[in-house]
């Protein structure tokens, strides 16, 4: 590593050389440099130190201490939420680990070495201080290989803490290593051990997972080496179900990986990757054959309540759920042609909120490229899209003005009927040329000023701006078709 290539944080620099104006060994250590070494900007700063937990805190008087693994939190004056807390650790050494998520027990050591052997890939198993880097394992040169590689015996790392099972593909997924083979055959010999994993470990490192930059290879390894069952049972039995060869090139499993990693692709949320990810996964259980044909007949329904049920196991958060399962529901409606009516747009969009509407429409574009289907956006998908603008759009009308029929009875002795209107429409023509005669003041003062005119003359003016009315909302719709390119 060339130490001059990069530039430590001053908050972190100021926390390593105060341990080492003390007397003390500091060193950065973990997924920070690995970071450094791969040109990215770490997202953490952990630091570990041969100093106890009390004499960190003397170094540091402001610092907390608040867990059981020595882990002391140095508070900086950064503004920089990644760098408003240093986490400093001493070197540590670890029992067994019974519940093969945490060490029974934790004792502190002075030895670098023998707290880089308890880490669990080479990769972040590299200390570096102000004067050496330390690199027993020699994750630096699998860094530069691409490779993820246990550090030591990868049973008895995977052992200790079986949450590194999925952390190990994670890490693949979000730096594009490669699982050095052994390490990968320790997976499959320990995978059984994600039993003892919180459902909330497993939904963090899931998460992650689905939130990286590849997470089809990512999935399809999990699905290979026999892991997905822990995370979604429901998905593994997606895996060969077939479908119709007209309209999919793949299995329902494969189809769902290519849909998450379009939306990976396109940067897409969360919620969305989710519902790409699920949207067919009740497929299974609703299969029918009908002679030639195969039918899925109300998965989408199906897939809603699994989707829901396997999200709450998870522990993912109420919203998320409400979300997904939601996009889940209603996925199969921009595939139904016959429905490309704006009342049903409008009502489509009454059923999964504004505020979801366009993530819906992103669902669909990952579930048509997982089909096999090159193209993104064809010429319904762009329908679509321009009535949704035209359903969301405010239309012009009168009831944009600002008065109504009411202030002219109240106001102006005018009575209900036909002239109220006819009023109204002859103020929107005004108020279409200058909106800045939009104000209660002006047309009061304008009503007043025609209100006695005769009916006949005053229908004329109604009619003329209600006409008026009427093509500038045709030109406005005309805009929304042409932003889409559609008739």
């Amino acid at each position: 590593m060339n130490k001059q290539s990069f530039t430590i944080p001053e908050d972190v620099s100021h926390v390593t050389k105060s341990l080492e104006s003390a007397g003390f060994e500091a060193f950065l250590v973990g997924g920070c440099v690995r970071d450094i070494i791969l040109g990215k900007t770490p997202k953490d700063w952990d630091v570990t130190t041969n100093a106890t937990p009390e004499q960190i805190q003397t170094v540091f008087p402001d610092s907390f201490y608040e867990n059981s693994f020595g882990t002391v939190g140095v508070k900086t004056e950064s503004e920089n939420p990644t760098l408003k807390v240093i986490e400093v650790t001493p070197y540590r050494l670890e029992s067994a680990y019974s519940d093969h998520r945490h060490p029974d027990t934790v004792a502190f050591s002075d030895n670098i070495l023998e707290d880089l052997k308890r880490r669990d890939f080479t990769v972040n198993a590299i200390a570096l201080s102000s004067e050496s880097i330390t690199d027993p394992f020699n994750g630096e040169d699998d860094i530069k290989k691409g490779v993820l590689k246990a550090v030591g015996d990868p049973v008895q790392r995977f052992t200790e803490d079986a949450l590194r099972i999925l952390r190990a593909i994670r890490l693949s997924a979000e730096l594009g290593f490669t699982i050095e083979s052994e390490t990968l055959v320790a997976i499959t010999k320990t995978s059984n051990l994600l039993e003892f994993i919180s459902k909330e470990r497993i939904r963090d490192e899931f998460t992650k997972i689905i939130m990286s930059p590849n997470p089809m290879i990512a999935m399809g390894l999990i699905q290979k080496l026999g892991i997905l069952k822990y995370i979604s049972p429901e998905l593994e039995a997606t895996v060969g179900v077939s479908q119709n060869k007209e309209a999919h090139k793949y299995d329902v499993w494969e189809h769902l990986l290519r849909a998450l990693q379009h939306s990976a692709d396109k940067d897409f949320p969360l919620e969305i990757r989710l519902a790409a990810l699920f949207h067919d996964v009740s497929k299974p259980q609703t299969k029918r054959q009908d002679g030639n044909k195969t039918t899925f007949f109300g998965h989408e329904v199906v897939g809603a309540r699994v989707t829901r049920e396997t999200l709450n196991r998870l522990r993912f958060s109420k919203e998320i759920v409400e979300k997904v399962s939601k996009l889940v529901r209603w996925h199969m409606f921009f595939a139904d042609p016959d429905q490309i009516t704006l009342s049903a747009v409008r009502r489509i969009i009454t059923k999964v909120g504004q505020e979801n509407i366009w993530d819906l429409i992103n669902v669909r574009r990952a579930d048509r490229i997982g089909t096999g289907r090159p193209k993104e956006q064809p010429y319904r998908f762009r329908k679509y899209k321009s009535m949704i603008d035209e359903a969301l759009r405010a239309p012009l009308s009168v009831g944009m003005l600002k008065i109504d029929g009411n202030t002219f009875i109240s106001k102006l002795n005018i009575n209900p009927g036909p002239k109220i209107g006819y009023i109204l429409h002859t103020l929107f023509e005004e108020v279409l040329d200058d909106p800045t005669k939009n104000t209660e003041e002006y047309l009061l003062n304008r009503a007043s000023e025609i209100k006695d005119l005769p009916v006949n003359e005053l229908q004329k003016m109604g009619e003329k701006g209600k006409s008026r009315l009427e093509e500038e909302d045709d030109k406005e719709i005309a805009l929304i078709k042409d932003k889409h390119n559609v008739k």
